[in-house]
């Protein structure tokens, strides 16, 4: 009896992920800063005084912050007005899908989505019959889809549902009593969102704005097609020009640090008014707070109407340019099949998404397991400091990351493949903090108690990997792996500035095939990327969905022993 409860491994074990992380850690502040560091250290005559005194400067800083602004405040106020909806109606047909499509506007490649919109709301598009058959207009259809409304337009396609999930998450988390007080009391609309929607959406807010507007304040492909001209270019197209067409390192250096500026100090306000909560669910579907029976007086009447409205717009904005690229590229297939540029790109493209995913996944583990063990010790801010390491990247402009470490590394670097090693590096610190996320509400949250017992029992090594961390970890790294998998495959910036127009990726053939007037072989190569992401989505949830096999299990003795929540 007594060597029942030996640990299964020593406890020196759990001193490994400290160093670890500490060397992690070490080494993306290293690489972080160094790039930016080479930067400026290449660019000798860097002056500051320029941003504010050339015109065209200071144009450019005025509409990245407007275009940033304005589509932050859309995005967060009609995701509000979306999650309170969807909180409202949990029964509609076709709620499941919705939410699926809404995850994917996170990940789905800003090229592929282009394609859609340009599909849909171009001048040749779908939209552009049906305005032009309106009674009070004459002539061609406009051009809205181009220039500032046409950004605000993909912005809000990309950031709405994401910013919408996310707070509809929070709303289903309030407790199912609260809800169900709420039915039988007969809460006004008024009510109910003061006393439990907008307590549960405040505390988001501060985080969720400062991501969708850096989001928007770094955006690049989508500025770089539907810009239109220097009156609608933002910081990082002017720094992608200064780079890749003028060779000024020294203006490049001057807009890197302006964008770097601004973003630290944006998120610098939003984590010292922010939750700690992760954005990113990576956990169960399962909704834990409202009932699905809870009848509430706001859900009668016209609101339903309006429900349907919002709902409809919602389904109106998403779908049809997703409908577009499978419609274009169906027609497409055939040019698909013979062309043997597609194929290899898409081999090219996968087999870096692959290097790049596991290595976000891999650096977001050791990251997290160095975070819970300082947790564990009572250094907070230690941990948080850690933590947060991780999060540097996305203050930090892919662009100059990139060239800050081709500055750095120029001597060595030579032929294509470096290259490419290059921007799989890239691509995976920049994967780093979405795959931290999704990666920390298994890690950290549904993990906490059975740490506890474990190390009450003596658990450690491979055992607690295997029997506890394990089974819940496996679907959030699924989910971590195909983001990181899905944002390196839909890589436009990096692969732009780094990339062998001989040899391209999949979204850098795309651009070619755009900007060339492909229309048709554009759609197909669109269409193989969609069905990438897809496959490459289902096939992790399909592998990680199996659960492991307990000794309990095979000896009949599953009923007297608590199978874990995964």
């Amino acid at each position: 009896m007594a060597q029942r409860f030996q640990p299964l491994s020593g406890p020196a074990t759990n001193r490994l992920p400290l160093p670890a992380a500490g060397l992690v850690m070490l080494g993306i502040v290293a690489v972080g800063l160094g790039s930016l560091a080479a930067l400026i250290h290449a660019a000798s005559d860097l002056h500051i005084a320029q941003l504010w005194q050339e015109p065209y400067l200071l144009a450019i800083l005025k509409f990245s912050l407007w275009q940033a602004t304005l589509s932050t405040l859309i995005s967060l106020g009609l995701g509000m007005l979306v999650a309170v909806v969807l909180a409202r109606r949990p029964r509609f047909p076709g709620r499941g899908l919705l939410l699926r499509i809404m995850e994917m506007s996170l990940v789905i490649p800003s090229l592929l989505a282009l394609f859609g919109l340009v599909a849909v709301h171009g001048r040749q598009g779908w939209v552009a019959p049906l305005i032009e058959a309106m009674p009070f207009f004459s002539g061609n259809a406009p051009g809205y889809l181009y220039g500032l409304s046409g950004i605000v337009l993909a912005h809000v396609f990309f950031n709405l549902p994401l910013s919408a999930r996310i707070m509809l998450q929070a709303v289903e988390r309030a407790p199912g009593t609260h809800w169900r007080l709420v039915a039988q009391f007969g809460l006004s609309r008024r009510a109910i969102w003061q006393v439990l929607e907008w307590p549960a959406i405040k505390p988001l807010l501060p985080r969720l704005a400062a991501l969708v507007f850096t989001l928007c304040f770094t955006s690049f492909a989508i500025v770089m097609t539907l810009g239109g001209g220097p009156g609608s270019s933002t910081l990082e197209v002017a720094l992608y020009q200064a780079l890749k067409y003028d060779n000024d390192l020294a203006l490049a250096a001057l807009l890197a640090l302006t964008q770097l500026t601004i973003c630290l100090a944006l998120w610098g306000m939003a984590l010292a008014g922010g939750a700690s909560a992760p954005l990113l669910q990576g956990g169960s579907e399962q909704r834990v707070g409202q009932p699905l029976d809870a009848q509430r007086r706001d859900t009668r009447g016209w609101r339903r109407l309006g429900d349907g409205v919002t709902l409809s717009a919602l389904i109106l904005l998403l779908v049809p340019p997703l409908v577009a690229i499978v419609i274009a590229g169906l027609a497409g297939v055939p040019q698909m099949v013979a062309d043997g540029t597609v194929w290899a790109a898409a081999r090219r493209s996968l087999l870096m998404a692959s290097c790049a995913g596991i290595g976000a996944v891999s650096l977001a583990l050791v990251l997290l397991a160095g975070t819970g063990v300082l947790r564990d010790a009572g250094r907070r801010g230690l941990a948080a400091v850690m933590e947060g390491s991780g999060q540097l990247i996305l203050v930090l402009p892919a662009l100059v990351l990139g060239t800050g470490l081709f500055v750095l590394l120029r001597p060595a670097l030579g032929g294509a493949m470096q290259a490419y090693a290059l921007v799989v590096l890239v691509n995976a610190l920049m994967a780093l903090p979405f795959a931290m996320q999704v990666l920390r509400s298994g890690a950290v949250e549904l993990a906490a108690p059975q740490r506890r017992l474990a190390d009450q029992l003596g658990i450690h090594g491979w055992a607690r990997l295997r029997w506890l961390l394990w089974p819940r970890l496996r679907r959030p790294m699924a989910l971590s792996l195909a983001y990181a998998m899905t944002l390196s495959l839909g890589d436009f910036s990096v692969i732009a500035l780094f990339g062998s127009p001989a040899s391209p990726t999949l979204p850098m053939l795309l651009y070619q095939q755009l900007g060339g007037y492909r229309w048709q072989s554009a759609a197909a190569t669109a269409l193989m990327l969609l069905a990438l992401i897809v496959l490459i989505f289902a096939l992790l949830s399909v592998l990680t969905r199996r659960l492991p096999r307990y000794p309990w299990k095979r000896s009949g003795r599953l009923s007297v022993v608590s199978r874990p929540q995964c």
